[in-house]
């Protein structure tokens, strides 16, 4: 960004300023920690020219709003329009999510985003003996059709986004989302949101998979294809680095391992003879946001740059839009503590600023009480309110990129670009990233960066407030979400209550046409939207595809 020989004399000049006046401190009264990041990348006292003379400016960082969108996805980012605010909510029945979610829209939420309990991402109905205690408890239960009518009652589906947070089960849940949507007037092609249908990374990090990988990418592939040519405004697909991280990973797996999945995506779809521009504008992605803050941005920017290279160099993308990577953000619920729960919201609020200043296009913010519960009301209102403060208080929207040109955050960006690079060479050459699950590659690399994580907090290298450092005896008592016991109850008779009136000999020649599309090749989103019409379950339509794939068993690799 210098000329050379400018850089030579800052070159110099650091050299004696290192010399002369640095050495006079270094070892007397400062900290005795070791200057890293998280991810291991070791960090100088300062930054100057002399850290980023490998980065091109026009090559590498260019204007927000074209490749390589290292500066940003769009020209204007947030002073053409503020990043969604959707707060992930859903608990309990239908109706009491319906109700969220309109308390929600009335304090200027503008994009919704559904979490569903265990037994429905599971494909199980809440009448599973299995399901015992799990009916509705960290997300609102979905047993058929008719628990989706009542999610969105008076909602209006082509005025609104939905995020849904769905893997295994996607393309019934889809379905559902597309009857809803013809029952209240609205065609298809009008709806718009987000599925997160990312099965691989349940496969190292979640563990919310049903049926083997091979099978479980043809849905996922199934979903993407469909929406290509039916669902215009919807994100097919949100490519997935929060559980990676939340289960351990550092910002350089995250980066490398989400992209790797990504290209795993596209590869399928391109298999099937889909134009690589018919459905890469719609890919989406989803990073979480931990406590490092300058490293956090930097993962975001060179996120970017690497997937519009990956879209433009490997996949020959020729559409800018299929290059642009837009992303949400998550703030960490891994980094929140149940010991001093208030310290949470210093966190979330810190974590939400770097995904504004690293260029997020929507946002969730942790509650103070999610380490203990579900958020209450008062909880996801301040959450909503943090980021309303950030984007109308404090002027960080009012520029784009702030941070670009920064010594530091340009180095971290190009460290971060290459590690994660280094990554994704050695998945290819494992033979994807399929190959590199089955072989247990991420997952013990997530697991051994888990331990070490673990072992630095426990022995005080890395300090937690609250756990292993200014703790207190005292009890910093919250209220949290209790969650209502008779629900179970009103669920499980509301589902007995639908297969008493339903017309089972409909439901049992749609299933059997869904069995018979699962084993061929046919897409399956036609059929399975006949299917959840019938108001099958989401247990029959399941125990369909488990019959015809079979269900996955993990590897131990401990």
């Amino acid at each position: 960004m210098v000329s050379d020989k400018e850089l030579e004399k800052i070159k110099t000049k650091r050299l004696e300023w290192e010399e002369k006046e640095l050495s006079k401190f270094t070892g007397r009264g400062e900290r005795q920690e070791k200057f890293e990041t998280p991810s291991g990348i070791p960090l100088k006292h300062v930054y100057g020219p002399e850290d980023v003379e490998n980065v091109d400016y026009l090559e590498d960082l260019g204007f927000p709003g074209v490749p390589p969108f290292t500066r940003g996805v769009y020209p204007n980012m947030y002073r053409g329009r503020i990043w969604s605010m959707r707060q992930y909510s859903g608990f309990a029945d239908a109706s009491k999510t319906n109700e969220r979610f309109k308390y929600l829209i009335s304090q200027g939420q503008k994009g919704l985003s559904i979490a569903f309990d265990l037994p429905t991402q599971m494909g199980l109905d809440s009448d599973s003996e299995i399901c015992l205690g799990e009916v509705g408890r960290i997300g609102v239960t979905v047993n058929s059709l008719k628990d989706f009518e009542k999610v969105f009652k008076d909602i209006e589906l082509d005025k609104i986004s939905t995020s849904m947070t769905i893997n295994a089960p996607t393309a019934m849940i889809l379905a559902m989302y597309i009857a809803i949507g013809e029952k209240n007037g609205v065609k298809q092609e009008r709806l718009t949101g987000t599925l997160q249908n990312d099965i691989l990374k349940e496969y190292v990090a979640r563990g919310a998979y049903i049926y083997p990988p091979k099978p479980s990418l043809r849905l996922t592939a199934d979903v993407i294809e469909y929406c290509s040519k039916y669902l215009p405004r919807f994100n097919a697909i949100s490519i997935c680095g929060y559980h990676m991280r939340d289960a351990g990973s550092n910002a350089v797996h995250e980066l490398a391992f989400t992209l790797a999945d990504g290209i795993s995506y596209v590869e399928e779809v391109l298999k099937r003879g889909v134009d690589i521009d018919d459905f890469a504008p719609r890919l989406s992605f989803f990073f979480t946001i931990h406590n490092n803050f300058f490293e956090e941005i930097a993962k975001l920017r060179a996120a970017r740059r690497i997937w519009a290279n990956l879209m433009k160099n490997r996949f020959n993308a020729k559409n800018p839009n299929s290059l642009r990577l837009r992303f949400h953000i998550h703030t960490c619920g891994s980094t929140l503590t149940a010991q001093q729960p208030q310290v949470n919201i210093i966190r979330a609020t810190v974590q939400s600023l770097a995904a504004i200043l690293g260029g997020t296009q929507s946002l969730h913010t942790c509650g103070a009480d999610e380490a203990l519960s579900l958020p209450t009301e008062d909880s996801a209102r301040l959450s909503l309110r943090t980021q309303q403060v950030l984007a109308f208080e404090t002027g960080v929207t009012d520029v784009v990129d702030p941070l670009g040109g920064s010594y530091y955050v340009e180095h971290l960006t190009k460290t971060l670009e290459e590690k994660a690079l280094e990554y994704i060479d050695k998945i290819d050459n494992m033979g994807g990233m399929p190959v590199a699950i089955e072989n247990a590659f991420i997952q013990k690399e997530i697991l051994n960066n888990a331990y070490r994580i673990q072992k630095r907090i426990d022995d005080g290298s890395d300090k937690v407030i609250g756990v292993n450092v200014f703790c207190t005896d005292d009890e910093y008592k919250i209220d949290t979400f209790k969650y209502d016991k008779e629900s179970e109850t009103r669920i499980k008779e509301a589902l007995k209550n639908l297969k008493e009136v339903r017309n089972e000999n409909l439901v049992r020649q749609k299933l059997e046409e869904l069995k018979r599309v699962a084993e061929s090749s046919e897409n399956i989103m036609p059929i399975m939207i006949e299917t959840v019409k019938s108001y099958a379950t989401t247990q029959e339509i399941s125990d369909v595809l488990r019959e015809v794939f079979g269900e996955y068993q993990s590897p131990q690799i401990f």
